[in-house]
């Protein structure tokens, strides 16, 4: 989401090292969505590799004129799903997507008709499969019944874990859940030198309070009865390395309590 033209050159945040930094260290997922406004750069980074990762991307909301952060829209009709797709495959400078996302519920498209217009892209080859990203329950099965959705992307992490109540819904229904913002927006990663619980823990494990907010998704996945894939943004080759490194660390049951028993200051943070 944060890749920008400024990176170019420099070693830690260069787009086309960090790209490769990703495989080296085995990860090959990578999400970006129209809205970001760099799919080009995205794709660009990509270079010849483009085989060698899991690309996805989103569609449907859209930035008004003011440049404020509340300015934005939403439009999942069928026109904008099949414009949309089209636009993303230019930018991208790729012929296909693994993954393509309904990046916000609409109140005006029924989710039955975006779906149905995501399904006729995967059968005109151009994605090979449907994501749904900030969409309720109810939005899940009802889009599920007209075409199996792979994905839902949503954000869980120790100061934001009410998708938890999806968890079973999606297991039923044999869904990954892609937990982005497992850092709380960066939030959790602010605290190495306080004196909170996170920072306890962290201190304890010899590691930042990103990296335990970070492993704490990972071990309440693995306990999960569905998949799920915690994705961390990054810019910064050294951030890359650091939240991969953070998906080998094993947190006691009892540091774990600890964490979450701290959910109100958490929640604050």
């Amino acid at each position: 989401m944060r890749l920008t033209d400024e990176g170019w050159g420099d070693d830690d945040r260069d787009p086309a090292k960090l790209v490769r930094a990703a495989l080296d260290e085995g990860v090959s997922l990578l999400d970006t969505a129209e809205m970001y406004g760099n799919e080009e750069l995205v794709g660009r980074a990509l270079g010849s590799i483009r085989d060698q990762v899991i690309l996805c991307s989103k569609f449907g909301v859209y930035w008004g004129d003011s440049g404020r952060d509340d300015d934005w829209t939403v439009r999942a009709d069928p026109a904008t799903v099949r414009s949309a797709i089209d636009g993303s495959l230019r930018r991208l400078n790729v012929d296909h997507l693994d993954l393509y996302y309904l990046h916000h519920r609409s109140e005006d498209t029924p989710i039955e008709e975006t779906v149905t217009a995501m399904a006729e892209l995967k059968q005109a080859g151009k994605i090979r499969a449907l994501g749904l990203s900030n969409v309720t329950l109810d939005d899940i099965r009802r889009a599920h019944a007209v075409h199996p959705i792979a994905a839902v992307q949503d954000q869980w992490s120790l100061n934001r874990r009410g998708v938890e109540e999806f968890l079973p819904t999606l297991s039923e229904l044999g869904i990954a859940l892609v937990a982005h913002s497992p850092l709380g927006h960066g939030v959790l990663n602010q605290d190495d030198a306080g004196d909170s619980p996170l920072a306890r823990v962290a201190s304890q494990l010899g590691v930042t309070t990103g990296q335990v907010a970070l492993a704490w998704v990972h071990h309440r996945g693995r306990q999960a009865d569905c998949t799920v894939i915690p994705l961390p943004g990054t810019s910064s080759v050294n951030h890359l390395r650091a939240n991969v490194a953070a998906s080998r660390i094993e947190l006691s049951e009892s540091s774990v309590r600890s964490l979450e028993d701290a959910v109100d200051f958490l929640t604050d943070m």
